[in-house]
């Protein structure tokens, strides 16, 4: 079935980019553009054979145990990892024939642009009750770049509408290790569902490439053959499957990660921010000169995320050391003498 081009999708993190469009920029980059924990879990030390051998089964099963433990899945039957949840929102579609698909938005752009790629007519919704006839609904929650959550019941009644349409429900998790308790429907998984969580924005270690998706057996089973063997290399389930049972660390940096958000939040207000949303990793804030704002801050080696579609809308992730909140300090104190 052919298919008309689909435009990128817009994303942080393009340092590169940033560099060729502020030449003059200091160094080092403070990049606040993604969603990505700055305090890192601690990497381990790995022995050799981990990198010299091909990823190893029972490595394969201690990581998706974990991750099952973690998410509050059923059993390790019901993950499926992955290199990146970014990966598997390219797979999904292609398992599915095409049909009426409803992403709830603004939102993650790979989500619609996964879709349409493969066949199917893609309708960008704001809330549950404009989805209409649609088989297939993509929810993010928590939402990303506005932090909207939808509750899990209300997930599970839409899912079973989705069944009997013989269609699916896709609910994005990938921001939701530190929402409030019961965001996630991950424990209580309706049919026709399939979850997805990211590892690398939580434990800030987005280079790891990993991502999990949450189902019941038979979509696992086919997402699985779509990935092919080694699908996640042997060093990055020997650092997930520690990372995830340490529920101590998690702990104690989902409470720092809220400390700094209140401090990101206080920095924004105080600079004649509006708050939009966001959640304890990132903050979105409108302001009627953000165009302005953005290349002072780029300007000074602070690369921020933009939204074209919403020109006055930044989303600020947090910085990770007293140096790069002094310099988000005095970029913002900059921007106010120029707006």
């Amino acid at each position: 079935m052919g298919v008309g081009r689909i435009e990128a999708a817009v994303h942080g993190g393009d340092l590169a980019a940033a560099r060729l469009r502020y030449p003059s920029a200091a160094e080092p980059w403070v990049d606040l553009s993604t969603g990505i924990n700055p305090h890192a879990y601690p990497v381990p030390t790995l022995g050799a054979d981990v990198w010299q051998r091909l990823p190893q089964s029972d490595a394969e099963h201690r990581l998706l145990h974990a991750a099952a433990q973690r998410y509050g899945a059923a059993d390790a039957g019901s993950v499926v990892a992955a290199p990146g949840s970014q990966a598997l929102i390219q797979i999904i579609p292609r398992l599915l024939e095409p049909s009426g698909v409803a992403v709830l938005g603004p939102t993650y752009g790979e989500h619609a642009a996964s879709w349409a790629r493969c066949g199917h007519r893609v309708a960008e919704r704001r809330g549950l009750a404009e989805i209409g006839v649609a088989s297939i609904v993509v929810v993010v929650n928590p939402n990303n770049p506005t932090g909207r959550t939808i509750a899990a019941d209300e997930l599970s009644a839409l899912a079973a509408v989705l069944a009997q349409r013989g269609g699916l429900l896709v609910v994005d998790e990938a921001f939701a290790d530190f929402a409030a308790p019961g965001v996630s429907i991950v424990p209580h998984l309706p049919p026709a569902t399939v979850v997805l969580r990211s590892f690398g924005k939580a434990y800030g270690l987005a280079g790891l490439r990993l991502g999990f998706a949450i189902a019941h057996p038979g979509l696992c089973r086919a997402v699985r053959a779509e990935l092919g063997p080694w699908a996640v290399s042997g060093p990055a389930a020997e650092v997930a499957a520690a990372a995830l049972a340490d529920a101590h660390w998690l702990a104690d940096v989902g409470g720092r990660l809220a400390d700094d958000c209140r401090r990101l939040d206080e920095l924004l207000l105080m600079h004649g921010f509006e708050l939009e949303g966001g959640t304890q990793l990132f903050r979105l804030a409108k302001h009627r000169r953000a165009t302005v704002i953005a290349d002072v801050l780029g300007g000074a080696g602070i690369h921020v995320r933009r939204f074209p579609a919403q020109p006055s809308w930044l989303r600020f992730g947090l910085p990770g050391t007293d140096e790069q909140w002094w310099r988000l300090a005095a970029a913002l104190s900059a921007a106010a003498e120029r707006t």
